[in-house]
C-alpha cells in the first residue's frame, strides 16, 4: 500500500466510513488540495451496508445524482468490522476503482462522539483512541463501531494515514448558557453533564453550501439548519458558529425523531419505572427504540410509509413530528434575532415537501413567504423554496456526509504539513 505523498498534489484521493446504528456507509472521493467546501468534491463510488449483524445488504448508488441505487446484493456482515471489510473486498473488486485504494491520500472514519476534545478532524492516534473509548458510555455503540473500522483499516490500509472527525466538533463553540444544564453546578461538572450536541457533520456541511450558493463566507451567515432523518437535530448557527443544537448530553435530546422520543419531562423516567416495576435501562430502551414516530404510530418509523396511511396514529405521528420541528425553528430564530435562512437537510428534509410546508406555515410571522410550487418540485439537489423576496428564505438541502468527512480529514492532513 503506497499512500500520496501529501495534499500539494492537485488531487487527493480519501475512503471515508460513515457507521451508523446498524449501517456503514462508505464513499470514494477525490477532492481538489485547495478546495474550499466539501461540495467541491467528487464521489467516485457510494454505497451502504445496511442491517448489518443480521442478514446484510450491500446498495451502490448511482444515476445522475448519485442517490439512485443502481445494485444490491447480500453481503457478508456480521459486525461493524465485517462490514469495513466488505466495504474494501467490494472496492477492491472493481477495477477502475481498486487502483485508487493502492495511492490513497487518506482514509477519514466518523466518530459520534468526542465530547469537548476535538474542535476539527484529527489523524487517529493511541490517545485520540483513549478519549474514544472513554466517550462509549455516551454514545453506546457507535463510538465502539468507530474504532472497529480504524482497526480494519490499520490491518488492510496501513499506508494511508487515517483520521477521524466528530459529530460533536462543530458544536464546541456553544456558549455556556447554551451547553450548561440548569441543575447543580458541582455535580454536573463532577460528571461531565454538558449538552456535546450531534450530527455536527451534516449541520456544517448545510452551512458551508449555503454559503458558497449564496455567495458569503461561513462567517459571515446565520441560519438555522435541519438535520432530520430517524435521528434529528436543529442547529442555530450565528456567523458560522454553532451557537445551541438541539441534541445535548446524548442524542435523545432534542426533536421528535424515527424511534426516538426527544425531549419529555425527566421524571417520566423514574415514574414509569415504578409503574412498570422494571429498570432505568428499560426505560431508556424505550425512549430510544419504542418511541418518537415509531411509537406513536406503530409498524412503522419511516414517513415515506407513513404518509401513505390514512390511519390516525399515522397522521398524529406526523403532525407532532413536523410540530416539535416547527417549535425548535421558532425558539432558534429567536436565540438568533436576525436568521437570513432555515435550512432543511437528511434524509427527511430534503424530500418531504409536505414537511417543509407545515414547517414553514408556522413561519409567516419571521418573514418567510413559501413559494408551494418550488417546494413541490424540491425532492432532489439543492433548491430555494422560498420566494424570491422573503425576508426569511428556506432551502432544501442536500446533505453529503462523505464529502464533509473527506473535506474535514483533508484540511487536518494539509495542517499537519504547514
Amino acid at each position: 500500500m503506497r499512500a500520496a505523498s501529501g495534499v500539494q498534489m492537485a488531487m487527493a484521493v480519501a475512503l471515508v466510513f460513515n457507521p451508523g446504528s446498524n449501517s456503514l456507509k462508505f464513499d470514494l472521493v477525490e477532492l481538489h488540495a485547495e478546495q474550499r467546501a466539501a461540495a467541491e468534491a467528487t464521489k467516485l463510488a457510494s454505497a451502504v451496508l445496511d442491517d448489518v449483524g443480521k442478514g446484510a445488504t450491500l446498495s451502490v448508488y448511482g444515476g445522475d445524482d448519485g442517490r439512485e441505487i443502481v445494485a444490491k446484493h447480500d453481503a457478508e456482515a456480521p459486525d461493524m468490522a465485517g462490514a469495513a471489510r466488505a466495504a474494501l473486498r467490494w472496492l477492491r473488486e472493481q477495477e477502475p476503482l481498486s487502483g485508487k485504494l493502492e495511492t490513497l491520500t487518506l482514509a477519514g472514519v466518523r466518530v459520534v462522539h468526542g465530547g469537548t476534545a476535538y474542535g476539527g478532524a484529527v489523524r487517529f492516534s493511541d490517545e485520540v483512541r483513549k478519549e474514544i473509548e472513554a466517550l462509549e458510555e455516551l454514545a453506546p455503540l457507535h463510538n465502539q463501531s468507530s474504532l472497529d473500522i480504524l482497526d480494519v483499516l490499520a490491518d488492510e490500509l496501513a499506508g494511508a494515514p487515517a483520521f477521524v472527525t466528530f459529530d460533536t466538533a462543530f458544536h464546541r463553540t456553544l456558549p455556556e448558557v447554551a451547553w450548561r444544564y440548569p441543575i447543580e453546578r458541582e455535580t454536573a461538572d463532577r460528571n461531565g453533564v454538558r449538552k456535546f450536541g450531534f450530527h455536527g457533520v451534516s449541520h456544517r456541511y448545510m452551512l458551508e453550501l449555503y454559503a458558497q450558493t449564496v455567495g458569503k463566507r461561513p462567517e459571515e451567515v446565520t441560519v438555522v439548519t435541519l438535520h432530520l432523518e430517524s435521528g434529528s437535530s436543529a442547529c442555530a448557527i450565528r456567523k458560522g458558529r454553532s451557537v445551541d443544537t438541539t441534541m445535548g448530553l446524548t442524542p435523545l435530546e432534542g426533536l421528535m425523531m424515527g424511534s426516538r422520543s426527544g425531549s419529555v419531562d425527566p421524571a417520566i423516567v423514574p415514574y414509569l419505572m415504578r409503574r412498570e416495576a422494571t429498570s432505568a435501562d428499560e426505560i431508556l430502551t424505550l425512549l430510544n427504540k419504542r418511541s418518537g414516530l415509531l411509537g406513536i404510530a406503530g409498524g412503522s418509523l419511516d414517513t415515506r410509509d407513513l404518509v401513505k396511511r390514512d390511519d390516525d396514529a399515522a397522521k398524529l405521528a406526523l403532525r407532532m413530528f413536523s410540530y416539535r420541528v416547527r417549535l425548535a425553528v421558532g425558539a432558534y430564530l429567536a436565540a438568533l434575532g436576525d436568521a437570513e435562512a432555515v435550512l432543511f437537510g437528511g434524509g427527511i428534509g430534503e424530500d418531504s415537501p409536505w414537511l417543509r410546508e407545515d414547517v414553514c406555515a408556522g413561519l409567516e410571522g419571521w418573514g418567510l413567504e413559501l413559494d408551494r410550487e418550488a417546494n413541490e418540485r424540491a425532492t432532489e439537489g439543492l433548491a430555494r423554496i422560498s420566494r424570491e423576496g422573503s425576508r426569511l428564505q428556506a432551502w432544501a438541502v442536500p446533505v453529503e456526509e462523505g464529502l464533509q468527512i473527506a473535506h474535514e480529514c483533508l484540511r487536518a492532513l494539509g495542517e499537519e504539513q504547514s
